[in-house]
């Protein structure tokens, strides 16, 4: 068995939600599904690397035949082997291997390697998710700016200059439709990086606050969003840009977002303090009103 060694082409950065494509592969699993491998794709794949946000619901057309898409994941190749999500023995970029978008199918579908498909995306489904992972970047700046005030140690710095809270204790990221829910640890290796954390639970009212005002002033200017691309292919680098009012902003991002800040409608956060096993555990959750 020989699969393709190319990293798959992936459309659904640009927004598309259908699209034809060539099947390349298909392999019968154990558990009664087929992963399909195609040469392009618009549905947006988990990754077991970084899984904030899920897969698209999604279809697959093969003449009068339409199939559901169970699950879509990422994947990884060396020519003889299909591995996917956490099996994946290697990292992005491994000479010699492909990193490729895996649809999985039932098990009796009938699909074979040079069948001509059309994809077709849940758009309204899709855009709630991208509504929560735009909203979830926004929330983690404005959380940024909120705190900044509790380091007394310099530490790296987001793209609007505040000490980076978020990409330094971010433990779970979870993207939901029109919202998202992070956790953020604040155990003794961030203290010892100079976050002071005596007092945040009485200062949470007061954050959250903050949060809200920043939210709502970056709203109020109808801040364009993009995710910028530097190639095609599942693992060229991609990056959520926004244009806010103080300076246009890029994170490293693979997932799909709304068109603008003020596409989210009212955003709300709610910040909750929890012990777990002895650590201090902060959780944000995030909440968009679209219309």
């Amino acid at each position: 068995m020989t699969l393709p060694l190319i990293d798959t082409l992936v459309t659904y950065p640009a927004g598309d939600v259908a699209g034809a494509a060539t099947v390349l592969h298909v392999e019968t699993l154990g558990d009664d599904r087929q992963a399909v491998l195609l040469d392009t794709t618009c549905v947006h794949p988990v990754d077991a690397g970084w899984p904030d946000q899920g897969a698209d619901r999604a279809s697959l057309r093969v003449g009068d035949a339409e199939y559901s898409i169970l699950d879509c994941v990422v994947g990884a190749t060396d020519g003889s082997a299909l591995f996917v999500g956490r099996d994946i023995p290697v990292s992005k970029g491994t000479d010699g291997w492909a990193f490729v978008v895996v649809h999985f199918v039932a098990g009796d579908a009938a699909i074979s390697a040079g069948d001509t498909v059309e994809l077709v995306v849940d758009a309204d489904y899709r855009r709630r998710l991208s509504v929560g992972h735009t909203a979830c970047h926004v929330a983690s700046l404005a959380l940024n700016r909120a705190v900044a005030d509790r380091w007394k140690k310099e530490v790296r710095v987001d793209g609007l200059g505040s000490p980076d809270f978020d990409g330094t204790a971010i433990d779970v990221s979870t993207i939901r439709e029109n919202g998202s829910i992070d956790t953020y640890r604040l155990g003794k290796s961030l203290r010892k990086k100079g976050f002071v954390t005596e007092g945040i639970a009485e200062a949470l009212p007061a954050i959250e606050a903050a949060i809200g005002s920043t939210l709502a002033d970056w709203a109020a200017t109808d801040a364009a969003v993009q995710v910028e691309r530097d190639g095609e292919r599942l693992t060229d680098r991609r990056s959520w840009v926004c244009a806010l009012p103080e300076q246009t902003v890029r994170i490293p991002c693979g997932g799909t977002h709304a068109e603008s800040v003020a596409a989210l409608g009212q955003v709300r956060v709610a910040l909750s303090l929890a012990d777990v096993d002895g650590t201090p555990v902060l959780t944000m959750e995030t909440f968009a009103s679209p219309e």
